[in-house]
């Protein structure tokens, strides 16, 4: 329904159950199988974090209870602010099925975190959540217990330590000593606990645990990669599978998706200039959309361009496919565009700024209310009618006649496999299970705009993702329903000329780690 840096979905698939307790805890004091509890667990090395203040509770830290008792009242343990953060948000994703790009945001305001603690912060949890499925399987080693039965807040300041401990350059000791600080705040009964399993992850580095987990790749090439580069095994296979089968090539991808994605503007046509915009933020011109400019850094959200609605985040691979839809030769009349699925309004964006330079009008569909007034927040000032309604109901609703429109973009729901990126937590709440629902609702969806587009009119399929049963097998079921002929454009032709790693054609599917983009699909159809 939108671009990769515009959506927030994903259902709870491949969560954990939260309600999992520890039932066999080792004890602090005793227990067989218990390390020195002695180490990691003293005076905290003062020089190490990335902009800590002091030893103090600062604001942010809420331990859960317990803790040494002076003069009667609860003396609450010190806890590393950039890391208590962290720790907020990864519970709010596992416990609430939150969205780390929306939760983090108001976890480092209310902690007061900015400048280097925020960005420690933001590695912490976005680093844990890419990796958490790697990470899972050597805490489960290291505890000699499935981390399913590990009570939630542990499992979360485990996870946090894990990830210091094997992907950061935080020293050994203070990855320990600092984690058992968390769980002392959260979970006070489980510091000896977490103290003896960390150091049991302290004792090799990520390669050393990978080649003693995950399958060997001569005998298991899926199950290794999964668990090298921490993907589930269906999103691995799948990737494989639209790669041809290219190993090499997966794992290039599966490496580029663990690297944080970076920020794209759209200069949005004839309200700025793409040059200007990259030489006011301090960024550079993109490689391929005559709209991108890439970000160096900093909090997009501050620019004056965007709050004057002369630029927009979105990645560049959305905005190509918008703009293939908008550039692609049309015979007959060219004055109604239709966005089906248009929410929060990205691609819609883009689409009304072209269209005003051209006299056109664009018609917006979004089923969620909510979305629907983020469209027309979006678009304001732009050639646009913004209607709340089902994009399915062509035909049935008189606002959205058939064979009525030039142009039809169809960004259709999807999976978004393809913007794994910027949505680290959604590999691991999607499932097989949920395609079947989203696959008919893009056939659905397709049909309805090639019934909405007049003779001759034409139709951009778009998702963000490579799955093929929801790029291929969709196109070409909902080509084959929609009642009127159908003939493929060479959507390769619509982009810009040189791109490299486009296919064979006629649909187009681009990809993170040849393109820089997230991995969106077009096809673009013409009704007869």
């Amino acid at each position: 329904m939108t671009g990769p840096q515009e959506r927030a979905d994903g259902s709870g698939a491949d969560r954990r159950d939260d309600r999992a307790v520890t039932t066999d805890r080792r004890d602090d004091r005793a227990g067989t199988d218990r390390r020195d509890d002695r180490a990691g667990t003293g005076r905290r090395d003062e020089r190490f974090g990335a902009g800590r203040r002091d030893e103090r509770p600062q604001r942010g830290d809420r331990p859960a209870g317990g803790g040494d008792r002076r003069g009667g009242r609860p003396v609450r343990p010190a806890v590393d602010r950039p890391r208590y953060a962290a720790y907020e948000a990864l519970a709010a994703v596992h416990r609430d099925d939150a969205y780390a790009n929306l939760v983090l945001p108001a976890v480092l305001r209310d902690a007061g975190l900015y400048g280097r603690d925020a960005a420690f912060a933001t590695e912490l949890t976005y680093g844990t959540l890419r990796a958490v499925g790697t990470l899972d399987a050597i805490l489960t080693d290291a505890a000699g217990r499935d981390v399913a039965r590990i009570d939630p807040p542990v499992r979360d300041a485990l996870r946090l330590g894990a990830y210091q401990l094997l992907h950061t350059r935080v020293p050994p000791h203070a990855a320990v000593s600092s984690t058992v600080d968390l769980v002392r705040a959260v979970a006070p009964g489980a510091t000896g606990f977490a103290n003896a399993v960390l150091r049991e992850v302290a004792g090799r580095d990520a390669d050393a645990w990978v080649q003693r987990l995950a399958p060997a790749m001569e005998s298991d090439p899926i199950g290794h990669l999964a668990l090298a580069h921490s993907h589930p095994q269906w999103i691995v296979r799948a990737f494989a599978e639209a790669l041809g089968g290219d190993l090499g090539e997966t794992t290039r991808l599966l490496i580029e998706d663990n690297d944080p994605a970076p920020v794209h503007l759209c200069a949005r046509p004839g309200l700025a200039d793409p040059v200007e915009l990259a030489d006011a933020v301090g960024g550079a011109p993109g490689a391929f959309s005559p709209y991108a400019v890439y970000l160096a850094g900093g909090a997009p959200g501050d620019l004056p361009a965007l709050a004057e609605g002369r630029a927009h985040v979105q990645d560049e691979g959305s905005q190509l496919v918008a703009a293939a839809l908008a550039d692609a030769p049309l015979d007959g009349p060219d004055g109604r565009w239709l966005d089906l699925c248009a929410g929060p309004g990205g691609k819609t964006g883009l689409l009304s700024a072209l269209a005003a330079q051209r006299g056109a009008r664009v018609t917006a569909v979004e089923v969620a209310e909510h979305r629907a007034r983020l469209v027309a927040q979006a678009t304001r000032g732009l050639p646009v009618t913004v209607l709340a309604t089902d994009g399915r109901t062509v035909g049935s609703d008189p606002k959205l006649p058939e064979e009525h429109f030039d142009r039809v973009l169809v960004d259709a729901p999807c999976t978004g496999l393809g913007s794994l990126r910027r949505r680290p937590e959604s590999r691991w709440r999607r499932q097989p299970s949920d395609l079947p629902p989203l696959t008919r609702l893009q056939r659905e969806l397709l049909v309805a705009g090639l019934r909405a587009a007049r003779p001759g009119g034409l139709v951009a399929y778009v998702t963000c993702s490579p799955h093929t049963v929801e790029t291929h097998v969709t196109v070409t079921e909902a080509a084959r329903r929609c009642g009127a002929p159908v003939d493929f454009v060479d959507a390769r032709e619509l982009l810009p000329a040189g791109m490299p790693g486009l296919g064979a054609g006629p649909t187009v599917q681009l990809w993170p780690h040849r393109h820089g983009t997230d991995a969106m699909f077009l096809a673009v159809l013409r009704r007869g």
